[in-house]
């Protein structure tokens, strides 16, 4: 792996990560748009529960914001690659500024209607489609490489903190006005527009520029660069099906491929598996609130896992973190099942989340920084698209089974398939002879 020599973008890096103030301040907006959009996911349905009192318009919030996420998603990355990315993030910003705005303005008006909700989850998913890739790459760009992990680490505390705090927030928020949790999303989405127009960084566009990470794709990780994706690289996605080349790069290269096919797997899997205990325990009477504590267990095992990043990337190759991760989880799915209760589904989902943070880093490492940097955005774009498809078609596909078999059939079922994908990738070369790259 090539690291870029640019004495003007790394010296001032060199600090220690907690004093690197470009990378904290894009950190701290990036956790403001996390929280309001955790926040968010959770009080829109509510609210068109309330205005409505249907649930199918109550779930169409989501169905409307992933679709719109799913649609732009590999344009998006496009975006990133052919223009300037901080002024990406900061356009994508303002929008969901914009339509959290809207909101609160027609709620306390009360005009509100059901149209310019779901038109608002359109834009929340569109700018999520824009924002995210261009996101991702800023918080990488103003690092050097030997601090990567350690910076990924922390973004792990972002995520995982949001989806732990953000559900809980919305209710309370929502508890005491219905434009409240709104008003909420506002001064999020202004924190992280705010951190986006403070912090300047290489943009990693197609006129030559780097993100002060890598310029190359080749180590001993990869094998190296694929010959088709890679000459669509340089064009910074102008050519016809350009928007595709990161895909087709993905899926091209055999450790790559391996790679994004397990954690995408593995999402679809845990997608499902959070269904059928959802059904396992209401039919053993346990409370909404009692499911809701215990589906925090992933978001808690999340936050425990962060801190284990780098001893766990110390200790094994990525190929074997990979498969460790994966089998655990297809072991832990049988946990539900033979032991019914929020306590067991909670430690289930822990233990089951603890690598996850370790394997998040490893996808940021092993995948994206081994990309070539002029298709980058739109290699962080198909991955996400592939990682957000995983969690319908494995809600759909637990629900299928459910309507036909039990949850305590469905759990140890879901583990027989999961487990089943997993053989061939174990038996394998792709992922047992794969070794961190190179700084």
């Amino acid at each position: 792996m090539t690291v870029a020599e640019n004495p003007t973008t790394v010296a001032p890096e060199t600090v220690p990560l907690r004093r690197n103030r470009r990378f904290q301040t894009l950190w701290a907006g990036s956790a403001a748009a996390m929280l309001g959009t955790c926040v968010a996911d959770t009080a829109y349905p509510l609210l068109l529960l309330a205005m409505t009192g249907s649930p199918t318009l109550a779930g169409a919030f989501g169905a409307v914001q992933f679709g719109a996420s799913v649609l732009f998603g590999l344009h998006g990355g496009a975006v990133a690659d052919r223009h300037d990315r901080r002024r990406v993030l900061i356009v994508a910003d303002t929008v969901r500024l914009l339509t959290a705005l809207s909101v609160a303005v027609a709620l306390l008006a009360h005009r509100l209607t059901v149209p310019h909700t779901l038109l608002a989850a359109a834009a929340i998913g569109a700018t999520m489609a824009y924002g995210g890739p261009a996101r991702m790459l800023a918080l990488r760009a103003v690092v050097p490489p030997e601090q990567l992990r350690q910076a990924l680490s922390q973004d792990e505390l972002r995520v995982n903190g949001a989806a732990l705090a953000g559900p809980p927030l919305a209710g309370l928020l929502l508890g005491l006005g219905r434009a409240v949790p709104f008003l909420a999303t506002v001064l999020a989405s202004a924190a992280a527009l705010g951190a986006s127009i403070a912090v300047r960084f290489d943009s990693g566009t197609t006129d030559g520029t780097t993100d002060g990470t890598t310029d190359g794709a080749t180590d001993g990780a990869t094998g190296g660069t694929t010959g088709d994706a890679a000459d669509g690289a340089a064009d910074g996605g102008k050519e016809k099906g350009a928007v595709f080349a990161g895909l087709r790069y993905l899926l091209t290269d055999p450790t790559l491929r391996a790679t994004v096919l397990v954690t995408v797997a593995l999402n679809l899997a845990g997608s499902a598996m959070l269904l059928a205990v959802m059904v396992l325990l209401r039919d053993h009477g346990t409370s909404e609130a009692g499911t809701g504590l215990a589906l925090t267990g992933e978001a808690v095992g999340g936050l425990l896992g962060a801190p284990l990043v780098t001893r766990l990337h110390r200790t094994l190759a990525p190929g074997t973190l990979l498969l460790a991760v994966a089998w655990s989880a297809a072991l832990l799915f049988l946990v539900p099942a033979f032991a019914v209760g929020p306590v067991m589904v909670f430690a289930a989902l822990a233990a089951m989340s603890l690598g996850v943070p370790a394997l998040r880093v490893m996808l940021d490492v092993l995948v994206f920084q081994q990309v070539p940097e002029a298709m980058r955005g739109r290699a962080v774009a198909a991955t996400m698209t592939l990682l957000m498809t995983g969690l319908p078609v494995g809600t759909m596909t637990a629900g299928l089974l459910l309507d036909h078999l039990p949850a305590t059939t469905v759990l140890p079922l879901l583990a027989a398939l999961f487990a089943a994908g997993l053989l061939p990738l174990t038996l394998g070369r792709s992922l047992r002879g794969t070794s961190w790259p190179k700084a």
